[in-house]
Formats: C-alpha cells, sequence, structure tokens
C-alpha cells in the first residue's frame, strides 16, 4: 500500500521517531512533575527539552507558554474558549476545519458569542486581509483562521493578519495542523496570540499530540482544571504557564515523539521537505491537469503560496467511491468532507466531497506516476460505463 494521506497524519514515522517512543517507554517512565525520584526528575528533564524544541522550531517566544494537548482540536478549544469566556465576537475564515467552526457555533447557542465568516480569496491574499479588516466590530475579540487549508491547500496571509490584530488590538488564533513542521510558522514575528498545532501530522509525532503556545501577553480562561503537580494546597488551577493548560498527568510518549519530530526537522530541513512535497504535488497536478473526466480543485501549484495537498473528484462519481477503488489499486487518500465542510461549500462540492492526494516526506516521485495512472485508468474506466 503507497500512502497519500499524510495531511491526516504522518506515515510511516522517521525511524528516530519510532526510536524515541519506545526509548521513552523504556526509560522515561515516571511521571513528570508528580514526584522528586529520580526517574520523575529524568522524564521531567526530557519532557522539559521536547517544550524548548517545539518552541525554537515555532518561534514562540517563551519555552514554558508551550502547552502540549491531545492534539489540535483540544489547542483550538481552549484557546478559543478561553478567549471567548466574557462573550463577544470572532471573525474567522471561509475555509475552516469543524475544530474551528463548531466550538464558535457551540458558543453562538449562548447568545453571548457571535462570529463572521470573511471569504478567503486564494489568488489575491490583499483580498483577504481586506474581508477580514471588514468583518471587524467594535465587540469584535478575535480572528480565528487556519494557517493553511486541509482541503484546497491555500496558504491564508498570516503575517499581515498578524499586523492587523496588532493594531487592532484584538488576538489571534491560528490554526497551524497543516502548517507545523511544513511552512515557516514563526509565532514571535507573525504575532500570533494563540498558537495550536497537531503533533502528528508534519511535526512528525504520534497521534494524541498536540501544541498550544500562548504568547506571554495572552490571558485564557481554563476549560480543564485538575492536578498540575504544583501548587496542589490552592484549589485554585494554576495561573503560571505550562501548568495552567496541562491538567493530568503528561502523554510522556507522545511528548518525546515530538522532540524527536523537532529534532528530525532541524536536520532534515523544513524547506526541503516542503520543496519536495510541493514538487510531488506540482507532478500529481501536471500529469492529471486538462484530463478528461478528472476535476482539480486548486490554480497551478506554485512554491510558497500552499500547503502541499491536492484535491481532485473523477466526474461522475463521489469521492468516496473513487477513494474505495483507489485503495483496490493500492493507494491510500482520503476522500469526503474532511471535516471541513466550509472549504467544500466554496468548492461546491458538499454533495461529493474530494479526493485528497497528500504526500510525505519518504513518497516519490515514481509512486506519484504510477497513482496518476491508476487515476486516469479509473476515470476512463468509469467514462466507458457511462
Amino acid at each position: 500500500m503507497i500512502y497519500f494521506d499524510n495531511a491526516a497524519t504522518t506515515y510511516p514515522k522517521p525511524k528516530s521517531v519510532l526510536s524515541a517512543v519506545s526509548g521513552a517507554a523504556v526509560y522515561y517512565g515516571g511521571n513528570p512533575g508528580r514526584s522528586g525520584h529520580r526517574i520523575s526528575l529524568k522524564t521531567a528533564e526530557k519532557v522539559y527539552e521536547a517544550r524548548r524544541a517545539v518552541a525554537e522550531l515555532l518561534g514562540v517566544p517563551q519555552v514554558e507558554n508551550v502547552a502540549f494537548t491531545l492534539n489540535c482540536t483540544h489547542a483550538l478549544n481552549m484557546a478559543i474558549k478561553g478567549v471567548m469566556a466574557g462573550g463577544g465576537h470572532v471573525v474567522t475564515s471561509s475555509l475552516e476545519h469543524n475544530s474551528v467552526m463548531r466550538p464558535l457555533y457551540a458558543l453562538s447557542k449562548s447568545g453571548k458569542v457571535t462570529y463572521s465568516i470573511a471569504q478567503v480569496d486564494e489568488e489575491r491574499p490583499f483580498i483577504t486581509l481586506a474581508n477580514f479588516e471588514k468583518a471587524i466590530l467594535p465587540e469584535t475579540k478575535a480572528i480565528v483562521c487556519t494557517y493553511a487549508s486541509n482541503v484546497t491547500g491555500a496558504v491564508l496571509p498570516i503575517k499581515e493578519l498578524g499586523s492587523l490584530c496588532k493594531r487592532k488590538n484584538i488576538v489571534f488564533i491560528v490554526d497551524a495542523a497543516q502548517a507545523a513542521g511544513i511552512l515557516p510558522v514563526h509565532m514571535e514575528k507573525q504575532q500570533i496570540s494563540v498558537l495550536c498545532c497537531a503533533g502528528h501530522k508534519s511535526l512528525m509525532g504520534v497521534t494524541g499530540t498536540g501544541v498550544m503556545a500562548v504568547a506571554p501577553d495572552i490571558q485564557l480562561a481554563t476549560v480543564l482544571e485538575g492536578g498540575t503537580g504544583s501548587a496542589s494546597a490552592d484549589i485554585a488551577q494554576p495561573d503560571f504557564l505550562p501548568d495552567r493548560f496541562e491538567s493530568g498527568t503528561a502523554n510522556t510518549v507522545g511528548i518525546l515523539s515530538l522532540l524527536a519530530g523537532a529534532q528530525f526537522l532541524k536536520r532534515r530541513g523544513i524547506e526541503e521537505i516542503y520543496d519536495h512535497e510541493l514538487s510531488l504535488c506540482a507532478q500529481l497536478y501536471g500529469d492529471l491537469s486538462g484530463k478528461e473526466g478528472i476535476r482539480l480543485y486548486c490554480p497551478p501549484i506554485r512554491h510558497g503560496d500552499r500547503a502541499p495537498v491536492l484535491s481532485f473528484n473523477i466526474e461522475g462519481m463521489t469521492s468516496m467511491e473513487a477513494a474505495e477503488l483507489l485503495d483496490g489499486e493500492g493507494f491510500a487518500v482520503r476522500a469526503g468532507l474532511h471535516c471541513a465542510p466550509s472549504a467544500h461549500r466554496v468548492l461546491g462540492t458538499m454533495e461529493t466531497g474530494t479526493i485528497r492526494f497528500s504526500p510525505g516526506f519518504s513518497s516519490k516521485p515514481a509512486q506519484v506516476e504510477m497513482f496518476a495512472q491508476a487515476v486516469k485508468k479509473i476515470a476512463k474506466n468509469h467514462a466507458g460505463r457511462a
């Protein structure tokens, strides 16, 4: 089976990450921050090393402001609900994942939170920026948006949006699930208030890992309280980071996989991985563009303006039907709405969904060529039966 579903979860993982996972279970089995014995302290030191590596990778100004979460959805819920605890208005984009839209919808049911949707113009980022600015109201507390769409690969003008938020004195929450580890994310330089990331995608960690990094000047209400191993005599949740957002026993194995992932990215180079994966998307785009019975849902692939994902459909078939046939040909791709119906409303694919191709750091051009041939064969066979 050839795996082209890396936008969901990277697979296979780098060998160094797999070694770190097994090593974590064998050598770092203590509960970090909960005991004073050597095993616990050794584990806590390793967790801090992971926190420092992630902060360095993502441009987080203070190491302790990196909180580890279960996934990006967990991080986004804490960020959005933490900022909007007192009510107010939010601006989001037309390409959002349900990990943004569902929390906003849930908050809106209380009547205290409202939100507006700014349309994204993939070809003209200055129009996207203008649409966000026009949507800001006097009561707007935050802009919440994806860094890169998990359906179209479109990259939003994050640095410019960060500047806009700074000028308007509102909080900037970024969903970097499809960007962290593959695009140049730098929290401080891009003026991001709260950065939310998936650990199991391009950060190369295992599933059950995520990151929420909070700028030093941002105060968030908590949505989860409990044991932190610190200030245990106080019934109130600690007000210092990362303890404020890390209640309960940490996922040490997962966190140490993120340490190994960050080290792998530093050695290999994020830009080198990005260039490789985007070149494979461009290869597939060239192979499928203009072919009868195949529809692509993005403009020609250009360097720097999109994440390495490519959505397409075979005419006359739902994406699920086509993906099932591709599975039979030995290819793993994702089909459907990708938990992002907002993006599919923009594309006009709510009924069919799309097939999403997302290569990884170890994918090869020959594999992409075989995949393109399989897609064209399925399209031809389907056209012949129609």
